[in-house]
């Protein structure tokens, strides 16, 4: 992409672009930003990445799973966060999904290429400004399948969001893709891989008001829940820190309370910029290169104050 036409806010991005450039062999990188799954609550991802945004964090490589997915690929493109905000301010569930009469799911994914089309300002992974993952899980290998390198970014997109049940599975090279989530829940190990030596990973929580379970989604939602609590060891083991944005109150089609979700996130975001900050402060720091983190220690991260 040109970098004329980039404006003063993506000068945030600079330093990963020329990080990008040199290629991810040389050892320890930078900072990398793992989004993890939450439907239409998946919106605090943005106000997330505004605070770090505003902060000028330098963001090495960005990850994502499910609603994540949508939100990672938007800030590789070179979309700000005021960018995907006015695209999440109006979107609705019409807009990535169409009611079908399948066997595999009640919605088909068609719509999200339209929508996605909207969002990214470019639509491969080797065009992309910051280096990107996308995960979705294989139902027929019964493991998480990671796109990352080159290719289109769409089918990995709506993969990754395909909601069991809800969403029909992608079909796709001999797999049978549904939701990253299944497999993973927040993906911070593919940071690593990508040379990212810290990582940040972005969690929604459970939603806490369902008490009761009447019908088909509230109850698949409620078993992934109650896997996802028991699976949260395999992803924190790979995240150096977790900012988990305080919307647990709210429902997973709370597309209509879009502002309240970005505020939750920005604030959640702001609450780990100090943590951050002392890592950078920490690293070697070169005018060619952004700031360079220590060695990745491979432990459970610490909440962060002032989030739930």
């Amino acid at each position: 992409m040109n970098p004329v036409v980039m404006t003063e806010r993506r000068h945030w991005w600079e330093a990963p672009r020329r990080w990008m450039r040199g290629g991810t062999q040389r050892g320890a990188g930078g900072i990398g930003l793992a989004f993890g799954g939450g439907f239409a609550r998946g919106i605090a991802h943005v106000g997330v990445l505004r605070a770090l945004e505003k902060s000028k964090i330098p963001i090495c490589a960005v990850a994502g799973v499910s609603s994540g997915a949508i939100v990672a690929a938007a800030v590789a493109s070179g979309a700000t966060s005021d960018d995907i905000e006015k695209v999440a301010l109006s979107m609705r569930f019409r807009d990535v999904a169409r009611w079908t009469l399948n066997l595999s799911g009640l919605a088909g994914s068609d719509r999200m290429i339209t929508f996605l089309a909207r969002l990214l300002k470019v639509n491969r992974f080797e065009e992309m400004q910051i280096p990107l993952a996308i995960v979705a899980t294989d139902l027929i290998g019964a493991k998480p399948v990671t796109f990352r390198g080159s290719g289109d970014v769409i089918l990995p997109i709506r993969a990754s969001c395909a909601y069991p049940g809800l969403f029909t599975p992608i079909r796709h090279e001999g797999r049978l893709l549904v939701d990253g989530f299944v497999g993973m829940e927040v993906p911070a190990k593919p940071l690593l891989q990508m040379g990212a030596s810290r990582t940040i990973s972005v969690a929604i929580p459970n939603y806490e008001g369902m008490a009761e379970y009447g019908n088909m989604f509230s109850v698949v939602n409620r078993c992934f829940q109650v896997m996802s609590a028991r699976s949260a060891h395999n992803w924190r083991r790979y995240s150096n820190l977790v900012i988990t944005p305080a919307v647990g109150g709210m429902a997973w089609d709370s597309f209509a309370s879009a502002k309240r979700l970005i505020e939750l996130g920005e604030e959640a975001g702001y609450a780990a910029v100090p943590a951050i900050q002392k890592w950078l402060a920490a690293a070697p720091q070169s005018s060619e290169e952004p700031a360079r983190s220590l060695p990745v220690r491979v432990q459970a991260a610490p909440e962060i104050p002032g989030t739930t």
